[in-house]
């Protein structure tokens, strides 16, 4: 008869996982104390209530790169969390680290982004220029922490300390105030390590499979780069005629090529570091997860690509404009005028002021609710 009961479950991680790993019994804990789960390790509980919170939801209709109404096979904001979360896993599990914690932090490191994409975050930075900025990393800890109502006893989720680590510390420089209870001079764990590399494999790749599916990139361009040219050679074999068929080949080949590279050249950092245990992690003097040169100039070489190809392309820059526009109007309107916002936020206004709010309001939207709101607030014609 097997005990299913969180001890098992720990006992499990002590057996299976590698000494550098973050153990879920070793966690630094929640802001708020709560009773433990009678057969979910912690991590396992962070990662579920992610999944049930109404910031994860709202990805399914936030913008990777296509708008939602381009079409119903781009990748959103929610399919790219996905894909990050299954790549976290697998170099997780490969490297024999805590999977439950490198797939919370997967799950959560969007869910402050804005609508609209990064077209959207880099407005509302401007706008925020004299306030502090804007950044979807710090919001996404702000959801966590504050803004997902769920809880009779405290804001957020109250997710493990781990977990919001590596929210915060997600791809960015660790000089910021939010980061002052995070011990910002501390590397982050190698679980969200992975999670910055899962990241840049998941958009790298399918905005590549989307650019060509679209129409955006052009076929002869893309088969010169060096990545697509290693991972024909790893292919090993004649590619299908068909050019969709052909390219979905080659980019399931990439994604390979760059977990395996990145689970090597991760394993290969580990051993010349002499890491043997999670502090060694926290005060190596680099991060650990990472690629290889040859492979990383590669994969940088794509991002250039993606960057000078698709992002910058003129449907691409059309759709930012407008929706550039969209966020501005909003937040003109909404910080002139308060008594547009819903009066639920009255109390936030009173509390936090009208900048706050009306930039929680606008980072929550989706696209589609963002465009609805600009209708209603500016075409005379639409009902209010």
């Amino acid at each position: 008869m097997i005990n299913a009961d969180r001890t098992f479950m720990q006992n499990l991680e002590e057996a299976s996982l590698a000494s550098y790993a973050a153990h879920s019994s070793r966690t630094r804990g929640r802001e708020h104390k709560e009773d433990t789960h009678a057969y979910r390790t912690e991590y396992q509980r962070d990662r579920e209530r992610i999944i049930h919170s109404r910031a994860f939801r709202r990805l399914e209709y936030k913008t990777q790169v296509f708008i939602n109404h381009e079409g119903d096979h781009y990748r959103t904001r929610l399919t790219h969390t996905i894909e990050v979360a299954q790549i976290a896993r697998a170099v997780s599990r490969a490297l024999r680290l805590n999977e439950d914690l490198a797939e919370s932090i997967a799950l959560a490191h969007d869910l402050g982004h804005t609508p609209f994409g990064h077209v959207g975050e880099k407005e509302l930075d401007r706008l925020l220029k004299d306030h502090g900025g804007f950044e979807h990393n710090r919001q996404s800890l702000r959801v966590v922490e504050f803004l997902e109502k769920r809880y009779s006893s405290f804001d957020g989720l109250n997710l493990t300390w781990e977990t919001r680590e590596g929210i915060i510390k997600h791809s960015g420089t660790y000089d910021r105030p939010e980061t002052s209870g995070f011990h910002p001079e501390e590397q982050p764990s190698l679980e969200a390590q992975i999670i910055d590399i899962a990241d840049e494999i998941a958009y790298n790749n399918h905005d590549l499979d989307d650019g060509i599916s679209s129409g955006l990139l052009d076929y002869e361009g893309v088969v010169k780069l060096e990545i697509w040219e290693r991972a024909k050679e790893l292919y090993g074999k004649p590619l299908p005629y068909s050019r969709k068929s052909a390219a979905r080949e080659i980019i399931r080949t990439i994604i390979n090529l760059l977990v395996t590279d990145l689970i090597n050249s991760t394993v290969k950092k580990i051993n010349d570091n002499n890491i043997s245990s999670y502090e060694d992690v926290k005060i190596a003097p680099e991060k650990l997860a990472g690629f290889s040169c040859d492979i990383g100039k590669a994969n940088n070489d794509l991002k250039k690509f993606l960057r000078k190809n698709m992002y910058q392309h003129y449907r691409v820059t059309r759709m930012s404009l407008k929706s550039q526009k969209v966020v501005n109007e909003l937040f003109h309107i909404y910080t002139e005028h308060p008594d547009t916002l819903p009066e639920r936020y009255n109390e936030q206004i009173e509390n936090l002021g009208i900048i706050r709010t009306v930039t929680d309001f606008i980072a929550g939207m989706t696209d589609r609710f963002a465009l609805e709101e600009y209708r209603k607030l500016t075409d005379p014609f639409i009902r209010v």
